[in-house]
């Protein structure tokens, strides 16, 4: 039977901590029962689990106010509906079909206006818009109005603007570094910073220096420096100051793979599971993510039900990178809960139907699943098979300048090779361990390591063994 106050509970579920934080803030009811609900809300939206229920003997209509009122606090300081609002209006002024109440709205609103917000940029140009449909009017005190803000905000419009084509400038080198290991990128940590911390600066500068400054501190593995800068907008999102709901699930997609870093799984998985409390445009991206952690804990069946509940939207996410990282996890997670005939099967239509999609994109972590399947099946035929139709031995060779790069699918083959009897165990062993000293970063990547090790240790006990004597690691 529906709970009668489902519709509610809904609604109180996809709430987020920093909204609810925010609301107590600023709430000033007089009736205690509402602002009991409103803690409790608060504290089940800082749960992952074990919510409390709501009280279904409370009058039902105390529960429909104060979803309004919630509703409407939100709208209020949402960056997003601010620029839906902005682009609305610019959009009626220039087809001549603003509207009195509108404009008495727009006309307040630059009256009222003390510093840059968010969006400020678009709003000056709006009002520039606005300035010339009051001209040709002749409605000159309301001209005055407009281009008095024009002339106060100018000398800080174009600092905004200079700023944001400066970030692009930034963004190709950070890009860059990121994607092709071709640019440096430390360089522009100081100014980015400075950016950042400007409070004086419209929002959408800061938010677009927070962005790249994670980029950078991720490609050089600062992260103390990035828990930092994130501890700060935390506070800025609980004050509502630059609030979106598309922010906050960004920052919690961002919190987890920093978290991560740390290797602080039970932080990680929890602002996983917030960053996909709604489905938006990142929302496989930010399930990819959080079905990872919950691997590296070994939550398998729980990552694996995560994923099959995500799988619709997989299949009309319009990105193959994400839509390639999802099925590469969804093979992982098939063959950690012992279902390798599936992986095998379901990475095998994948390709497929998707075979340029897969080279072009994530080919060596597609692969590296489906191949891992074959692995436990001991269908070492068919790997090398695979290997070689594929060219895959020479494309990870090339692959080597990945940031995140290790020798798996070599590993593979080698293995492979050995149950075949096409190489001897010593030959087996110099060639895993030749591959790890021509590995850039082997430091930081000691827990891929173990996973790969771990992978194989079935199959070959005695060299994995020998190498983690050699390598330290346990």
């Amino acid at each position: 039977m529906r709970n009668k106050l489902q519709k509610f509970g809904d609604f109180a579920a996809g709430l987020l901590p920093h909204e609810t934080t925010y609301l107590l803030s600023v709430q000033h009811f007089e009736d205690d029962v509402k602002l009991g609900i409103l803690k409790l809300m608060d504290e089940n939206c800082h749960k992952i689990r074990q919510q409390a229920p709501y009280d279904t003997e409370i009058d039902k209509r105390k529960y429909s106010n104060l979803k309004s009122w919630i509703e409407e606090r939100l709208a209020s300081i949402d960056v997003d509906e601010r620029f839906d609002w902005l682009s609305l209006m610019e959009r009626k002024i220039m087809t001549d079909a603003i509207e009195p109440q509108e404009e008495k709205t727009l006309l307040k609103a630059i009256r009222d206006y003390e510093q840059p917000d968010f969006y400020f940029v678009k709003f000056y140009e709006l009002v520039a818009v606005y300035r010339h449909f009051l001209l040709i009017r002749m409605r000159h005190a309301q001209h005055r109005q407009a281009n008095e803000f024009l002339k106060k905000f100018k000398a800080q419009y174009e600092y905004s603007k200079e700023i944001f084509e400066r970030m692009h400038d930034a963004t190709e080198d950070i890009v860059n570094q990121y994607s092709k290991n071709s640019a440096q990128s430390l360089h522009w940590e100081n100014w980015l910073t400075e950016v950042y911390y400007n409070e004086a600066l419209d929002g959408l500068n800061r938010y677009f220096a927070l962005v790249r400054l994670t980029f950078i501190y991720f490609n050089y593995r600062n992260f103390e420096k990035l828990l930092e800068k994130y501890e700060y907008i935390d506070r800025l999102f609980s004050q509502g100051i630059y609030y979106s709901r598309r922010l906050l699930l960004n920052y919690y997609g961002n919190r987890l793979l920093l978290h991560t870093r740390f290797h602080e799984y039970d932080k990680a998985e929890y602002y996983g599971y917030l960053s996909i409390r709604e489905k938006t445009a990142d929302y496989i991206f930010y399930v990819n993510n959080l079905a990872a952690v919950l691997m590296r804990q070994n939550k398998y069946a729980e990552a694996l039900q995560l994923m099959r509940s995500a799988y619709p939207e997989m299949k009309t996410t319009a990105g193959f990178h994400n839509r390639i990282g999802f099925v590469a996890l969804y093979l992982k997670c098939l063959n950690h809960n012992d279902q390798y005939r599936s992986a095998e099967n379901y990475a095998e239509t994948f390709l497929s139907a998707y075979r340029q999609e897969v080279f072009e994109y994530r080919w060596h972590i597609f692969f590296t699943s489906y191949i891992e399947a074959l692995l436990h099946q001991e269908k070492y035929a068919k790997i090398l098979k695979i290997i070689r139709k594929h060219q895959l031995a020479e494309r990870e060779t090339q692959y080597r300048k990945n940031a995140n790069y290790l020798p798996a699918i070599q590993w593979y083959q080698w293995v492979a090779m050995y149950k075949e009897s096409l190489i001897q165990r010593d030959e087996l062993e110099r060639h895993l361990a030749d591959s790890l000293t021509q590995t850039d970063r082997l430091d930081a990547k000691h827990h891929q390591l173990r996973e790969l090790m771990d992978e194989v240790h079935p199959l070959i006990p005695g060299v994995i063994n020998r190498l983690r004597e050699r390598l330290s690691l346990s």
